[in-house]
């Protein structure tokens, strides 16, 4: 009536020749090699982790260019700003120095 639960599913010849069962006998050794493997690497907490933690050093260095680059390549372009901010940065100097000896 009822099926054994460890051949329920399986497909068991009834006279299997001694190839067949070694072929059934690899193919269930693979299959249990890679489901301890798969659980091993899940186990494996430390490697998730530097895994994941690579992941997001790649993802935020795609998202953000090369900040010096830019800042040199934009300054090339149209210096004048720092021209200006340099100006302004003299004047003030001049200022605070002209001003300490009053």
């Amino acid at each position: 009536m009822d099926q054994d639960p460890r051949t329920a599913g399986a497909s068991v010849s009834q006279d299997p020749s001694p190839e067949r069962l070694r072929a059934e006998i690899d193919e269930t050794r693979r299959d249990l090699g890679d489901t301890v493997e798969a659980l091993a690497e899940k186990t494996d907490v430390k490697a998730r982790a530097e895994d994941r933690v690579n992941e997001i050093k790649s993802d935020v260095k795609a998202k953000t260019p090369d900040s010096a680059q830019d800042v040199v390549a934009k300054v090339r372009s149209n210096p004048m700003p720092l021209v200006a901010i340099g100006a302004l940065a003299f004047v003030y100097w001049l200022g605070r120095r002209s001003g300490s000896r009053l």
